[in-house]
């Protein structure tokens, strides 16, 4: 597919920004006239996980295959080591305490950052076998931490350490009280970003089992909560064909912002779902994007990993409250 114009990374742009493209009416509201995408970091190898620390206006990510975390400081512009060696992290949140919550691939563990900058060992096993390669996090507002184990990190020594798999590839949920590991979804075949709606009543999480079998998931399902935290009766919300979902988020309008890649040039970027499955709109990156958050002053920027960089973009909603 030949490379639209628009694409060409980047010079004058135009007013309003011609890649954040309106599909239906419902999203002209929140695309700002005045806004443009901004490439705010680059130099990485797969970049991943951002995660907005509001208290100290900085975004942390991961580099995976560099085995390093990154940070990006609002007020200066200027990135810097976070951590590293970093244990090859993913998947990045914050709990409602503001701990830093992480995927580590290498490990192949869930941790914690404490306040004093030491680390608390969350989930490294199931079943008395070794967790695969956690990959993506969420945090519920009960505490009960929900995260994902594809495996991707024990494929090759890319992004992680080759290991044989020990448990097949599921979702797993964290009780906030007993910090037991509960198995909560096991009919996936590469779970992989997660995230909950405004009222949390819904879990969506993305299935990459198209990037090893080509007829294999390439959709976001979604899954009722019960009042026990277990996602039930999941079904297909949107299937993400020619291309792959990998990281979501959700706005205060229950619109879901899907990272996505693997589509080429006029596919990859992020693509806004609205609450009935209906895609309203769009934002074209000239790479493949892995995951975004809602960070900023008001939680109205969008920022995006996108294969080597980090882009950012103001928009006229904020994320869902919870991170």
């Amino acid at each position: 597919m030949t490379e639209p114009d628009s694409l060409h990374w980047r010079g004058v742009v135009h007013y309003p920004d011609p890649d954040v493209i309106v599909l239906d009416p419902r999203f002209a509201r929140y695309r700002i006239g005045s806004a443009v995408i901004e490439r705010i970091a680059t130099g990485c190898r797969w970049a991943e996980g951002p995660v907005w620390f509001g208290d100290q206006r900085m975004l942390v990510w991961s580099d995976i295959p560099n085995d390093r975390m990154l940070r990006w400081d609002e007020q200066t512009g200027r990135v810097s080591p976070f951590r590293a060696p970093a244990h090859f992290t993913n998947g990045n949140t914050r709990d409602r305490q503001g701990r830093l919550i992480s995927c580590e691939h290498q490990s192949r563990r869930v941790t914690r950052t404490e306040y004093d900058g030491t680390i608390t060992v969350l989930a490294d096993s199931f079943a008395g076998k070794r967790l695969n390669a956690p990959n993506d996090v969420v945090v519920h507002s009960s505490g009960a931490i929900y995260f994902t184990d594809p495996g991707y990190g024990i494929l090759s020594d890319y992004e992680g350490d080759t290991a044989d798999f020990e448990l097949s590839r599921n979702v797993y949920r964290i009780d906030p009280v007993s910090g037991r590991i509960q198995l909560v979804v096991d009919d996936m075949d590469r779970p992989n970003g997660l995230c909950f709606s405004p009222d949390e009543r819904q879990l969506y999480i993305v299935d990459t089992g198209a990037s090893h079998t080509p007829d294999g998931p390439a959709h976001v399902r979604v899954f009722a909560v019960g009042d026990d935290g277990m996602p039930r009766d999941g079904r297909v919300f949107v299937d993400m064909r020619p291309g792959m979902a990998d990281g979501i988020r959700t706005d205060r309008d229950g619109n879901l912002w899907i990272a996505a890649g693997w589509g080429g040039y006029g596919f990859d970027g992020v693509h806004c779902v609205a609450p009935d499955g209906s895609r309203i709109g769009q934002i074209r990156l000239p790479e493949a994007c892995a995951n975004l958050c809602f960070g900023g002053r008001r939680r109205n920027r969008l920022f995006m990993t996108a294969s080597q960089s980090v882009y950012a973009l103001y928009l006229d909603t904020c994320g869902a409250p919870h991170p």
